[in-house]
């Protein structure tokens, strides 16, 4: 059995995170702890469940979307579960899409020095997200990217289109519960949840 990845959300189809219709998969977990990040309630390491591998592959590929998009958290603090998630993804036909708080060059290095579980996670990526989030930089010009300074970087050639719209979902359920994916900052965030209950989960 594969190492457990400790799941904190999963979402079987969006158009808020990448291109096209999607899964997203979030993490529970981060050491990076940006400031300002959209998700803070992610970086500690209690919550989430711990989920085999094998059946996350299903449910991307039971939900019928072009692939999934792995963010958290830190989806590379915990590499090893996560990358074979990407490859029963890819074995399927479908794509990649990670987001990091890392720089690229630094999870190289960890791959050349011997890193089994970056090196395979970054081979079964196709579009990689990459860079702390900076609130001194936000942009509001590139879809999916919370700052200038994070970059797309293409590990294959699928999803070179990295155009379209930036959005933003938010799913009220029948009880009343809010739960918000995509990007926004605080001050639209605020504006498009004013009169909603304020209980909320991102």
């Amino acid at each position: 059995m594969s190492e457990p990845v400790r799941v904190a959300r999963v979402l079987e189809q969006t158009t808020a995170e990448g291109p096209g219709e999607r899964t997203a998969i979030w993490v529970q977990g981060c050491t990076i702890r940006c400031a300002g990040c959209f998700n803070p309630h992610l970086f500690g390491t209690r919550g989430g469940t711990l989920t085999d591998p094998a059946d996350l592959v299903a449910r991307v590929v039971a939900a019928g979307t072009s692939g999934v998009t792995l963010l958290g958290g830190e989806p590379f603090e915990q590499p090893a579960g996560l990358a074979v998630i990407a490859a029963g993804v890819q074995a399927a036909g479908l794509t990649v899409m990670t987001f990091t708080g890392y720089e690229y060059a630094d999870l190289r290095t960890q791959a050349v020095e011997g890193n089994r579980a970056v090196a395979a996670l970054l081979d079964h990526t196709d579009l990689l997200v990459a860079g702390p989030f900076r609130q001194d930089l936000v942009d509001h010009e590139r879809p999916w990217l919370g700052s200038s300074n994070q970059e797309f970087r293409h590990l294959t050639d699928r999803l070179r289109d990295v155009s379209g719209p930036d959005r933003l979902e938010v799913i009220v359920t029948a009880s009343g519960d809010v739960s918000v994916n995509g990007w926004a900052d605080t001050d639209a965030l605020d504006a498009l949840l004013a009169g909603l209950p304020t209980r909320r989960t991102h």
